[in-house]
């Protein structure tokens, strides 16, 4: 078992627009189940025990706030959307005082379970890591980052497809882009980061060679069910996560 006295943070990422939504609403303000698609992470941060909760909002951040104006919510602003680790960053203030660990979790991935989470949360502490991946395995991994494994099965990168050469997009494993990292060495790899890649962008998965160049403990944490882990892109697969939010009975956490 891992420690069990160390806190819990969630950051939950959802600046996003939803262009392909084809919808001005939010993307995280889409409804699901009669609630907005972000009430399901904030629900499960809640149901996990994070002492801070922390949405990192962007596109429509005054009506994200109005709606989930509550007590235990610490919101932080993401002004541009420059990637995913400049998004996780945005947090640092909210944390900087915490000590402990950080699960950062999607806005659009509603379907994920609070026993999953506190798997990997466990799986995380009882290693010693620095930060644990939850990955799933796909047929068609399509467009998401392939997750390369090195010795002992630590994740020494997670390369995104588009910056895949052809034998890296053979991978099957992918990220979820759901995490777990201890708070410190979080923020001091995100300040190492840059934007040398094909979007230009601050990749967060570029934190994985920095903790293999610390001879820090990087991991994934396998999802069994690759639906958990499904993110909301479209109008059709919002409607395929209302059909199995309904037929599992789960509408709320």
């Amino acid at each position: 078992m891992g420690d069990t006295t160390r806190k819990l943070a969630s950051v939950i990422l959802a600046a996003g627009k939803g262009t392909r939504m084809k919808s001005d609403l939010a993307k995280v303000l889409h409804p699901l189940c009669g609630k907005p698609m972000l009430h399901y992470p904030i629900a499960l941060a809640r149901a996990i025990g994070s002492k801070r909760i922390v949405p990192v909002v962007g596109h429509q951040a005054e009506e994200i706030q109005r709606l989930f104006s509550d007590d235990d919510l610490t919101f932080a602003l993401q002004r541009e959307q420059l990637g995913t680790a400049h998004a996780v960053l945005q947090a640092k203030a909210a944390l900087h005082d915490f000590v402990g660990d950080v699960v950062i979790l999607c806005g659009d991935v509603p379907l994920l379970l609070p026993s999953t989470v506190e798997s990997l949360v466990d799986h995380h502490r009882s290693h010693n890591a620095a930060i644990t991946v939850v990955t799933t395995f796909r047929a068609d991994p399509g467009s998401y980052g392939r997750v390369i494994r090195g010795e002992g099965d630590t994740v020494v990168k997670i390369v995104e497809a588009r910056d895949a050469t052809e034998k890296e997009k053979e991978i099957n494993e992918i990220n979820t882009g759901i995490y777990c990292a201890e708070r410190k060495f979080l923020f001091e790899s995100l300040d190492q980061i840059g934007n040398e890649n094909s979007q230009g962008e601050y990749y967060l998965t570029d934190i994985f060679e920095i903790a293999g160049r610390e001879n820090r403990n990087a991991l994934p944490f396998v999802v069994d069910d690759s639906v958990e882990a499904m993110g909301i892109n479209t109008v059709s697969e919002l409607q395929q996560a209302n059909e199995i939010m309904k037929k599992r009975g789960d509408g709320q956490i």
